[in-house]
């Protein structure tokens, strides 16, 4: 229901602010302030991202938690998506999106509503994997010996029978 509201909800929003704002300065300048919010919102889109992507490289080379770089990048995702949208209500929170600061408190906020029950780096190991080790040359596997002839007598064709 709240996804079904905020579709709603959204589009009406803008409009009106459209007709808000448009009447006050006028159908041109109105059309250049969401060209320009665009623009920009595009360009700060890509520098957040880039440090967003530099810090969850950081997180893997240091093995630590990448789940705060991941919410932030997806929350860079989310507000250029918001900024490409025209409108000021969506601008609004698409550049809201981009501090630093109120992500941080939004990713607290989220995290403090999920629970995490289990969090393993470097892959499965355990007891369904007891000889994964890095020095291991152990490869598991199956065969069946196919030179062999078959019943009728006669090789498969795939292999020569024998000599």
């Amino acid at each position: 229901m709240p996804l079904f509201l905020a579709f709603l909800l959204v589009p009406i929003i803008e409009i009106a602010l459209f007709i808000q704002v448009g009447s006050f300065i006028g159908l041109l300048p109105t059309l250049g302030i969401v060209i320009l919010t665009a623009v920009l919102g595009t360009w700060l889109v890509k520098t957040q991202g880039r440090l967003a992507l530099g810090q969850l490289r950081g997180s893997f080379e240091h093995l630590s938690d990448p789940t705060e770089p991941l919410a932030h990048g997806a929350m860079i995702l989310l507000a250029g998506a918001l900024l490409l949208t025209p409108g000021f209500f969506t601008d609004a929170f698409g550049f809201l999106l981009l501090v630093p600061g109120f992500r941080t408190k939004a990713f607290s906020y989220v995290r403090s509503k999920v629970a995490v029950t289990s969090f393993r780096m470097g892959g499965a190991q355990g007891p369904s994997h007891p000889r994964q080790n890095a020095g291991d040359d152990i490869i598991d596997g199956d065969f069946e010996d196919v030179t062999s002839p078959s019943s009728t007598g006669r090789s498969s064709g795939w292999v020569e029978g024998p000599k």
